[in-house]
C-alpha cells in the first residue's frame, strides 16, 4: 500500500526536508504541498529547482484531494485549524508543529474518533530526543522531584516548547513531582518559578545563540541527575521519526502522543 501524503509547510525548514524524504521512499507518495507564498507553483520550482509534479496550494482545504495523511510543519497558531479541516475530510494527521495544549489535543481526539481517523503528535520527532524523554520517564518512577528548562533562539514564537510541554504531560501520567514549597508561596515575582504545566515547573530561555535544547533536572538531597537533549541545525534529524509516524497513523483512530510509543513500543 502506498500512502499519499500532503506536507503543509513544505517550503519551510523542516517541512522541506520531510517532503523530500517522502519523495525518496517508494511506499510513500507526495501528492500535494501547502505553502502560501508558493501557491500555484510546482513544489520543485518553489524549491528553486526543476518541476517534480507536486502542486503547491495556498490552504490545507484545497490540498487534501486523494490524500491519506496530512503532515503539518507550519505554526502553533495554524495547526489546530489545519488538523480539524483534515479530520473532517477523513484524512489522518501528523502534527509536526509544537504549541498545542492538552485541551487542544482533547478536542482533536474527539473529532478524530468521530471521523475514524488517527492523529499523531510527537512534540519532537528526533530519535535522540525520544530516547531522552524515555529516560526521563524511567527516572520519574524512582526520583520524586524535577523541573524542566528549555532553550531556544530569541525568535521562537511559543513557550514552553512542544517538547517540554509533552514531557511534562508524559511525566504527569507517571506521578506528580514532589514540591517542598508551593509556587504560590514564592516570596517575590511568582513568574520567576516558571510556568506550571501538568504539575511541572518549566523555565523557557529565549536568547540569540541558542538552538533547541531541553533539560530535565531531578533532585534528591545531596545529588541530582540532569538529562539533556540538544538539537542540531539540520532538519533531517526530524525525518526518520516523522516517516515512522506517517506509516503508523493510518492504522490508528484518535490522538496518540509521544514518539517513544512508536519507537520503543511504549503505551
Amino acid at each position: 500500500m502506498t500512502i499519499s501524503v500532503c506536507v503543509s509547510g513544505a517550503t519551510g525548514w523542516t517541512g522541506s526536508a520531510v517532503a523530500q524524504a517522502v519523495l525518496d521512499h517508494p511506499d510513500l507518495s507526495l501528492r500535494s504541498a501547502v505553502g502560501r507564498s508558493a501557491a500555484g507553483l510546482d513544489l520543485g520550482v518553489a524549491w528553486r529547482g526543476a518541476a517534480i509534479g507536486v502542486p503547491v496550494f495556498g490552504s490545507v482545504k484545497e490540498a487534501l484531494d486523494g490524500v491519506d495523511v496530512l503532515v503539518d510543519y507550519t505554526s502553533h497558531a495554524a495547526i489546530r485549524d489545519h488538523a480539524l479541516v483534515a479530520i473532517e475530510r477523513g484524512v489522518h494527521v501528523v502534527v509536526g508543529s509544537s504549541g498545542l495544549a492538552a485541551a487542544d489535543y482533547a478536542e482533536l481526539d474527539s473529532a478524530a474518533r468521530a471521523h475514524g481517523v488517527g492523529v499523531f503528535a510527537g512534540g519532537n520527532f528526533s530519535l535522540t530526543a525520544t530516547v531522552a524523554q524515555a529516560a526521563a520517564a524511567l527516572a520519574a518512577r524512582h526520583l520524586p522531584s524535577w523541573e524542566i528548562v528549555d532553550y531556544a533562539a530569541a525568535g521562537k514564537p511559543d513557550a514552553p516548547s512542544g517538547t517540554s510541554r509533552e514531557l511534562a504531560e508524559r511525566l504527569d501520567s507517571i506521578r506528580s513531582p514532589a514540591i517542598e514549597r508551593s509556587v504560590a508561596e514564592t516570596a517575590g515575582p511568582v513568574e520567576a518559578r516558571g510556568a506550571t504545566v501538568a504539575g511541572t515547573q518549566i523555565h523557557s530561555v529565549r536568547l540569540p545563540g541558542f538552538e533547541l535544547a531541553t533539560e530535565i533536572v531531578f533532585g534528591l538531597p545531596h545529588e541530582r541527575l540532569t538529562i539533556r537533549h540538544d538539537s542540531g541545525t539540520d532538519a533531517r534529524q526530524f525525518v526518520p521519526g516523522t516517516l515512522l509516524a506517517i506509516r503508523q497513523v493510518v492504522s490508528q483512530v484518535g490522538v496518540s502522543r509521544g514518539l517513544e510509543r512508536l519507537l520503543l513500543g511504549e503505551h
